[in-house]
Order: C-alpha cells, then sequence, then structure tokens
C-alpha cells in the first residue's frame, strides 16, 4: 500500500491530575485562591515541591495578615485530599508540609503597582502565546484535546467510585494521522494510569479501553497493536511517591500540546498581575475568538511585555495562510477590541477571583467557560465585533 499524499503523524501528551507535577500545580493554585477570595489584589508567587509524604511551599506573596501559615498548609493537604491520595507514600493528612514563603520584593512592586501618573506594569518581561484552530469544537488541536479528554473521563469517573482499582496518577498520548492537514485517525495511543496491586496489565488495559474509545471520534481507534496501556507492565507506585512533583513543569500540557508556541512562563501558583498567566490567557481569548469568528482556520498571538511597562512591547498575529484577511489588519483590529495592560487584562477577563484551582488539571485551555468566571478566556464574545470590523 502507497504511503498518502500530504500525510504525517503528530503526538501530544496529557497528564492526570494526579500526577506528581500535577498536584504541585494544584497545591500552588489553591494557595492562589485563597488569597483572591480574602483579597482580590493580592500578589502570590508559590511554588510547590512534593515527594514521598512531604510537600513544600515557597514563594513571596502581599496579602492579608489574617491568612495564616496553619491556613496554606490547610489548603494544601485539602488539594492532595481532593485527589485521592491516601496511600502509605503520600497521605494528604499524614504528609509533613513545610512553608518557606516571605513578603513580595519592594523593588517588583514599584514597578508593578499603578499610582497617581502611571498604570499598573507587568509583573516581569517575557512573552507569551495563544492559539486557536479549527480541528475541534473547542477549537483546540485534536492530540492534545483528545489526550485531556481520555483522562478527564477516567477522572470522573474514577472520583464517583466506579474505578476503585485505578489511582490518582496517570498519562496519556495521542498520535493522530493528518492529511492535507486536518486529523483523520488515531495511529498509536499511550495510556499509563496507577493501578491496585491486585489487578494485571491486561485487567487495566480492559479497564481503560472504554474511555479511549469515548474520547475519539467513532472509528478513530488505533490499531489494537498500536494500543499501549502500562507498557512497562506495573504502576503501582505513583504520585510524589513514585516521582518528585515540582509546580510549573508541565507547560506544554497546559496549552497546546505542541502543536503551538510557548513563551516558556508557568501558569500556577501566580496571581493575575503575572503576564506569565493572564497574557496568555488573553492571548488565547484573541486567538479563539479570530477562528471562531471564521477569520482564519488557525491562529497563533504572540503579545511581548517589559517589567513595569502597562503597553506589551509588540503584538503579533499569524493565522498561517489560512486567513480571509491581512495578518497587520488583523493585528490593528485587535488593538481597537481589547486592551492589553495588565490592569485592562484582568478586568476584562474577571481574573482577580478565586478561579484558578480547576485550571491545574487538563489544560487552561479548550475548557467551557462557567458563569462564576471559570475559564472566562475561552468565552466567544468577541466574534460579533470581529465579524462586524471585517464584514464576515
Amino acid at each position: 500500500m502507497s504511503p498518502k499524499k500530504n500525510a504525517y503523524l503528530f503526538t501530544s501528551e496529557s497528564v492526570g491530575e494526579g500526577h506528581p507535577d500535577k498536584v504541585c500545580d494544584r497545591i500552588s493554585d489553591a494557595i492562589v485562591d485563597l488569597f483572591m477570595k480574602e483579597d482580590p489584589q493580592s500578589r502570590v508567587a508559590v511554588e510547590a515541591l512534593a515527594t514521598t509524604n512531604r510537600i513544600v511551599l515557597a514563594g513571596e506573596i502581599r496579602g492579608p495578615d489574617t491568612i495564616t501559615a496553619h491556613e496554606m498548609e490547610h489548603a494544601a493537604r485539602e488539594a492532595v485530599r481532593e485527589l485521592g491520595y491516601a496511600q502509605k507514600g503520600f497521605h494528604w493528612q499524614w504528609a509533613d508540609v513545610q512553608i518557606y514563603i516571605h513578603a513580595q520584593s519592594t523593588d517588583i512592586a514599584l514597578g508593578v503597582d499603578g499610582h497617581e501618573n502611571k498604570d499598573e506594569g507587568a509583573g516581569d518581561q517575557g512573552i507569551m502565546f495563544g492559539y486557536a484552530c479549527n480541528e475541534t469544537p473547542l477549537y483546540m488541536p485534536a492530540t492534545i484535546s483528545y489526550a485531556h479528554d481520555i483522562l478527564r473521563l477516567i477522572s470522573v469517573d474514577r472520583h464517583a467510585g466506579k474505578l476503585p482499582l485505578l489511582g490518582p496518577d496517570a498519562k496519556s498520548q495521542v498520535t493522530l494521522e493528518y492529511v492535507d492537514g486536518k486529523p483523520v485517525r488515531a495511529a498509536r495511543i499511550v495510556v499509563s494510569t496507577q493501578h491496585d496491586e491486585k489487578i494485571e496489565q491486561d485487567e487495566v488495559r480492559e479497564l481503560v479501553r472504554p474511555y479511549v474509545m469515548k474520547a475519539l471520534p467513532d472509528g478513530w481507534m488505533c490499531e489494537e497493536k498500536h494500543f499501549y496501556v502500562n507498557p512497562t507492565g506495573r504502576f503501582v507506585i505513583g504520585g510524589p511517591d513514585g516521582d518528585t512533583g515540582v509546580t510549573g513543569r508541565k507547560i506544554i500540557v497546559d496549552t497546546y500540546g505542541g502543536a503551538a508556541p510557548h513563551g516558556g512562563g508557568a501558569f500556577s501558583g501566580k496571581d493575575p498581575s503575572k503576564v506569565d498567566r493572564s497574557a496568555a490567557y488573553m492571548a488565547r481569548y484573541m486567538a479563539k475568538n479570530v477562528v471562531a469568528a471564521g477569520i482564519a482556520d488557525r491562529c497563533t498571538i504572540q503579545l511581548a511585555y517589559a517589567i513595569g511597562i502597562s503597553e506589551p512591547l509588540a503584538v503579533y498575529a499569524s493565522t498561517h495562510g489560512t486567513n480571509k484577511v491581512d495578518d497587520s489588519k488583523l493585528v490593528s483590529i485587535l488593538r481597537q477590541i481589547v486592551k492589553l495592560t495588565p490592569r485592562a487584562i484582568r478586568e476584562q477577563l474577571g481574573l482577580n477571583r478565586p478561579i484558578y484551582k480547576k485550571t491545574s488539571s487538563f489544560g487552561h485551555f479548550g475548557r467551557i467557560p462557567e458563569d462564576d468566571g471559570h475559564f472566562s478566556w475561552e468565552r466567544l464574545d468577541l466574534v460579533p465585533e470581529l465579524k462586524k470590523a471585517f464584514n464576515l
């Protein structure tokens, strides 16, 4: 059989909510939410490390004195409890929690804070990317979307008590075949999931299979020989007991699965004054609305900031040759529709709220916006203005 023309394979991975790094992302975002709930103007930058029955929090904050180290410890333990970690090597109640958190640098505060003749500045220099495409209904690359879906479906049933033999730690990897730039089928599927020592690899495989089938479009399942479940044969020891976790190490899982650039900054543990987080959300918001408006099939937005400076240093847009309008005009129109200062981003997207713990699992993008403000950057409310601007 001759190879198909214009065909290629592309792969993305996801990790489950109980992956060691995701445990740390969840803890860090639980601390952000703790401060945002008490004072929406709090400044938070908290990292977590988790290993065998030990959690370490470190970072800097500026927020209400009413939030004590005891409350931060409680938030960390609750985050772990919610994941289902009550194992001998990592237990939400018995793990040792150490806290090394100090006040935010006054030098950073000087550049970020607004006053009489100065708007709030960016909390750091950096570049942030947003991306969207029309491969899936949620305007995400299909590979990362299906990789997330497999683990999300397993997680829902695990929390519902339907999968008592599976543990919190899990990973997935989806390889799709693309023809003429469009995904057509799964070529390889990998799922690794922590499990009870009572069951063997073949049993885990059959527990996982229906979730893979449900996540993929009908008829897309790969050949049996390319369906890999727990390839090492055993995955009983998992989570931070099996591998140390650190906040911010899964930034490609958090974004677009390698299908788009990433500026390098992590999201979790940071309040929305940090443009690493808020500007990446805004860039996704703009890119998604561009694609949803029918302006292009794919769109990448880049924003660049300098510490202490309010306006972005540069705004870039690429529609990868799929556009119906000129890219330079697109940038001009977007800048008329949305303001890109850190304060304006937070206000337009309603980011000064305790909405971050949910983002720590299954990606920050391709989610459903909720009435309480969660995933506001996934809204499509710019579409009417964009269509009007381009007479679409």
